[in-house]
């Protein structure tokens, strides 16, 4: 029997409606909108086409979304002279620094200047800090959206094991510090997960997968993890968007693991979607706790 799949888009398009209403709320009540600045610099497709979604979600939920470009021979110090106009404009509610950066740029650098308070990714050193004690300002979007996928479909964490293959700042290491938690601002059942991160050196890594009652895959390699690494009946999450000649494709190999998985997500349509939803979340939280 496959696997039911676990549609993140349709989720993300509910959440919307939901935001929809609170920001008609907000403006109503402030008398002007949330607002993201999105900073583009240089001319990668895929990052383009990100910050077009993401433009698109400001539109569709009522938040100004404002694009400042950069060409790729921007230096360092002419993008921490912008991030440090955003900070101190108040107009601007949320900053988003689309990654990744040129070559030349430091990341962590610019990633760091960004107020805490207006730093809707949940990158800044704060913001982490807050986060791993559990009294978090911001929820880092790709793994606040792995939650709303479970929460929404009526699945639970609390008490099994979760796997999650691949430690980035961005998915792995923030997605445990929610789902070992002892609590959730979705409930009790999307925390006090054990949790296990597996990376690269991981030794005998089909051994540790096979035992997770929740996989989440996220390293970013495509169809990395096959139908045999999988516990029959596992929760499978694929957090993974990879380009190949055959199209876009996730970190699990989606047509075997749909028949020993009990839940899935696909790609695209799945995790994805959620990733922008929940930044428009952030920006909102940002916008609220401006105001004091």
């Amino acid at each position: 029997m496959s696997a039911k799949l676990l549609e993140g888009k349709s989720i993300a398009s509910r959440i919307e409606t939901e935001l929809a209403e609170e920001i008609a709320d907000f403006i109503q009540n402030n008398g002007a909108p949330p607002s993201l600045a999105a900073v583009l610099v240089g001319d990668d497709p895929a990052s383009a086409v990100y910050v077009r979604n993401k433009s698109q979600a400001c539109d569709r939920v009522g938040i100004e979304g404002k694009l400042h470009r950069l060409p790729a021979e921007t230096t360092e110090e002419q993008l921490l002279e912008l991030i440090a106009q955003l900070n101190a404009d108040d107009d601007v509610n949320g900053i988003l620094v689309q990654l990744p950066l040129p070559r030349h740029i430091r990341a962590t650098r610019v990633l760091d200047a960004v107020h805490p308070l207006k730093d809707v990714d949940c990158f800044h050193p704060e913001n982490v800090g807050l986060l791993w004690q559990g009294r978090p300002r911001f929820l880092p979007c790709t793994p606040h959206g792995v939650l709303q996928i479970l929460a929404r479909s009526g699945l639970s964490v609390a008490g099994k094991q979760v796997v999650i293959v691949g430690r980035s700042e961005i998915v792995g290491k923030p997605l445990a510090a929610l789902l070992v938690a002892k609590s959730s601002h979705l409930g009790a059942e999307l925390a006090n997960a054990t949790v296990t991160i597996c990376h690269s050196q991981t030794a005998d890594l089909a051994s540790i997968t096979r035992q997770a009652d929740v996989l989440i895959a996220a390293i970013g390699s495509p169809k990395f993890i096959k139908a045999e690494m999988v516990k029959p009946g596992a929760i499978v999450v694929d957090v993974g968007i990879n380009r190949t000649e055959e199209g876009l494709c996730g970190d699990v190999d989606f047509a075997a693991v749909r028949e020993i998985a009990g839940f899935l997500t696909p790609v695209p349509r799945g995790v994805g979607p959620l990733t922008v939803t929940m930044l428009m979340h952030n920006t909102l939280t940002a916008a609220r706790l401006q105001l004091g």
